[in-house]
């Protein structure tokens, strides 16, 4: 047990790296390390499984900073514990460009973060995709090989962000029992006391959900200790509310929002430090603490080399299996699968919606991909993503793969990143493509952190009809597609849509939407192709019959408006060629003689999508046609609004023809 005289100094240690940092930045916030120091070094010294030299060892306890603007804690315990991208020197480049300390932390930028965090609320709910992940790996293959703990410190912002309740919510329902969050219970936010704003009885809204919680003095060592060990052998998630004061030892901040988020100041920094007894200079760790600290981070050694040991004494193709599905390679069988359903597909030439082209392919692939967890925000019946053996998810069997989200877009989409980087699963979650607002936080950060992760959003245009402009996605491409790293595709038929989820299923450096309609779609594709003609994100679908006038791009349920168009031209004498775009932003991505040889030169170019202009313009010219959205949809049957908003072939036909003649 770690004495009283020792905590201090290690939680001292952490304090005075943390302040220094910040200072030497001139920007950051101290508070949050200051405060919660104490439960730090407790967590780390006498729970948490880790070991420094194996950042990514899969049977590691998680710890998720939730608080993400407290990152010099998180970096003042990954150096002092001997992460070895995180030296004296990064930490006194804290917050400048290019360190492996920037100002939120980062998991692509600093091993031993898990997870990417400063946005409030969703390291938590990112915490709750890692520990049911945790559960679900767990069902699987033993605890032999999965046996590890979730940790999270979060802060009241934290618990205020609306995500927070989607999170909780979900984890107390499923009873995660691994999981156990340190809330920096500390009265204080950025405008002064939290009560100016907050009055919830935070322990008793988690008891609500279903959590055990309680409230210990986040400054006596002991009592944290005695809430964690008793946290460990829960039946469900655990809130441990620690009451902490910001900014600990300054003596003028302390206990201020002046603490939050601007540097001590010379002075201040000067009296927190005497205040802490801590009598060295910048950046100086004695070398007893400094060897203390060290020997925490090493102490996961022996159980990490003892988990190697049972992984290598297992049956070779339980082994096999783990590794591959850590690493994220999809079996070999996946790519003969898909060429013949695309073969089945096209002999049988099915009209029928995009959705139910992807419960098609789900129905294929999923034998062969155990990896796959998939779930909806309560529309599985809409969503197609249930597959006739699908097995839920539940508190008491956790050897399902099919999760049942509840109406929690926000909450899916940061469990899903969770899962993914947790390692073992690819996530698939579903809604309507509307709802991608309420989940787009986290599909940023998915993308930002570059988790292969997979969006099944359906009712994808004003082709869902009667549900109105409420429903209606006419923006919703155009937003995905501007995400950096976000993919999207729309395709137009049964085969589109199988190579589409080919390409989201083998994706390894970021996220996939799978943007699909309810109405039905013919099949467009009636030549089998064993290559996949989506991967370039834009193909030549029809070709003109002769010197083409015009060349009709368009995607998903647009593209049979285009060859229907592409039909009436002919009989008029104007050739046109049709190009089904599938991934405006993929396409765009491709070499220029690439792209062009697809635009090609025709003088007349039009982009044909019910949704709005933006992004269309890289393909057609700002002098190019548009048949599309300018406004919102309107309520009625589906063929009734295409016709009113003029998103039809007789409209293309029209304009082609008036543009031709002009």
């Amino acid at each position: 047990m770690t004495s009283q005289v020792e905590h201090d100094r290690l939680a001292n240690a952490l304090r005075a790296l943390s302040m220094d940092g910040v200072e030497k930045a001139k920007s950051g916030h101290p508070g949050l390390p200051m405060g919660m120091a104490d439960v730090a070094t407790v967590l780390f010294s006498r729970f948490l499984k880790f070991d420094a030299a194996d950042p990514s060892w899969p049977d590691r306890d998680r710890f998720v900073l939730s608080a993400g603007h407290g990152s010099m804690l998180l970096y003042s315990l990954l150096h002092l514990t001997g992460y070895e991208s995180v030296t004296l020197d990064e930490i006194k480049r804290f917050r400048q460009l290019h360190s492996k300390t920037p100002g939120h932390p980062e998991n692509f930028v600093t091993p031993g973060v898990e997870t990417t965090t400063g946005p409030l609320g969703q390291g938590l709910a990112t915490a709750v995709g890692m520990a049911l992940a945790e559960r679900m790996l767990a069902a699987e293959f033993g605890e032999d090989l999965v046996d590890h703990y979730t940790y999270v410190i979060a802060s009241d912002g934290d618990l205020m962000e609306g995500i927070s309740h989607e999170a909780i919510a979900l984890a107390g329902h499923l009873k995660l029992s691994r999981l156990i969050v340190l809330y920096d219970d500390n009265g204080i936010s950025i405008d002064g006391p939290l009560s100016l704003a907050d009055t919830v009885d935070q322990v008793k809204r988690f008891e609500a959900a279903g959590w055990l919680a309680s409230r210990v003095d986040g400054h006596d060592p002991q009592a944290v200790a005695a809430a964690i060990a008793d946290a460990r052998t829960a039946d469900r998630p655990v809130m441990i509310a620690c009451r902490t004061t910001i900014g600990f030892g300054a003596p003028k901040k302390a206990g201020t929002s002046k603490a939050h988020g601007e540097p001590l100041g010379a002075e201040e920094l000067a009296g927190a430090k005497a205040a802490l007894k801590w009598e060295y200079g910048p950046f100086e760790i004695p070398t007893d603490i400094a060897s203390a600290w060290r020997a925490i981070g090493e102490r996961g050694r022996a159980a990490r080399e003892e988990w190697q040991r049972r992984l290598a004494a297992a049956p070779q193709n339980t082994r096999d299996d783990f590794v591959r599905r850590l690493v994220g390679e999809r079996p070999k069988a996946l790519g003969p699968t898909i060429s013949a359903l695309k073969g089945k597909l096209i002999a049988e030439a099915p009209s029928i919606a995009t959705r139910k082209a992807s419960e098609l392919v789900l129905e294929a692939v999923v034998p062969l991909l155990p990896e796959m967890a998939i779930g909806s925000a309560d529309l599985t019946p809409s969503n197609n993503t249930r597959t006739k053996t699908a097995k839920a998810v539940n508190a008491a069997d956790f050897s399902g793969r099919y999760i049942h989200y509840g109406i929690r877009e926000f909450g899916m989409a940061a469990a899903m990143n969770g899962i993914a980087l947790h390692g073992g699963f690819l996530p698939v979650g579903a809604t309507f493509m509307v709802f991608t607002d309420y989940a787009r936080p986290a599909m940023r950060l998915a993308a930002l952190m570059g988790t292969s992760v997979v969006y099944v959003m359906t009712h994808d245009s004003i082709g869902l009809g009667e549900d109105g402009p409420t429903h209606q996605p006419v923006e919703h491409l155009a937003a995905l597609r501007a995400m950096p790293n976000m993919r999207v595709f729309r395709p137009a038929d049964a085969v589109e849509t199988a190579e589409a989820w080919q390409l989201a299923l083998t994706r390894k450096d970021g996220p996939t939407v799978l943007a699909l309609t309810r109405q039905n779609l013919p099949l467009l594709r009636k030549e089998p192709v064993e290559s996949n003609l989506c991967a370039m994100g834009a193909y030549e679908l029809s070709p003109a019959g002769g010197k083409p006038t015009a060349t009709l791009f368009a995607s998903g349920s647009e593209v049979e408006i285009a060859v229907a168009a592409q039909a009436q031209l002919a009989e008029k004498g104007i050739h046109a060629r049709v190009v089904s775009v599938p991934s405006l932003e993929l396409f765009l991505e491709q070499p220029e003689d690439v792209q062009k040889a697809v635009i090609g030169d025709a003088p007349i170019k039009v982009a044909i999508e019910a949704a709005v202009r933006f992004g269309w313009d890289a393909v057609i010219g700002h002098d190019g046609i548009f048949v599309g959205m300018a406004t919102f949809g309107a309520s009625g049957p589906y063929k009734d609004l295409y016709a009113y908003f003029g998103i039809t072939a007789e409209s293309v036909v029209e304009r082609v023809t008036a543009r031709h003649n002009g």
